[in-house]
């Protein structure tokens, strides 16, 4: 049971943004989430959306810290992956 952040290089709202996932369960995502302080309105169906300046902070709560192609490849695996197909539009 893991939690893998990925590296905070997502631009947007002035300012730049990681993710967390579960490679387990949404269970194990949101309870961590919880934990950190990240509210659920970062959640994003399969991740959470994470400002920089929280990433530290989460790697010393427990995230392991992946690249981005092990971190796609690990939320694949764990079948958790919403496909961008499958994302419902706005």
């Amino acid at each position: 049971m893991t939690v893998l952040i990925d590296q905070a290089i997502w631009p947007a709202h002035d300012t730049v943004w990681a993710h967390i996932v579960s490679d387990t369960s949404l269970e194990e995502l949101h309870e961590f989430a919880q934990t950190a302080g990240i509210p659920l309105r970062g959640f994003d169906l399969d991740h959470y959306d994470v400002p920089a300046r929280m990433w530290e902070q989460l790697v010393a709560l427990g995230a392991e810290p992946v690249g981005v192609r092990e971190f796609v490849r690990r939320l694949e695996a764990s079948g958790l992956r919403i496909a961008q197909r499958d994302r419902p539009t706005a």
